[in-house]
């Protein structure tokens, strides 16, 4: 039998930190996609965008676990 994954002890329910990401907000980048970090809320845009946030923000905590983001019209 599998053995659980040890990173979803870390999934939470979360309150997205920004309707777009965080950081393209801020510099008025573009983003393709957002992605929602489930240990802090964090939204960062994807690896197809330019920049590249929710991989950064990865790198800089460790936080292993994210899911697509759509944020409420």
């Amino acid at each position: 039998m599998a053995e659980d994954c040890s990173h979803t002890a870390g999934v939470r329910k979360v309150v997205p930190s920004a309707l777009g990401c965080e950081e393209c907000l801020k510099t008025d980048s573009i983003w393709v996609h957002l992605r929602l970090c489930r240990t802090c809320g964090h939204v960062g845009c994807c690896d197809s965008s330019p920049n590249r946030h929710a991989t950064r923000h990865f790198h800089a905590t460790h936080h292993p676990i994210i899911e697509g983001y759509d944020p409420p019209e």
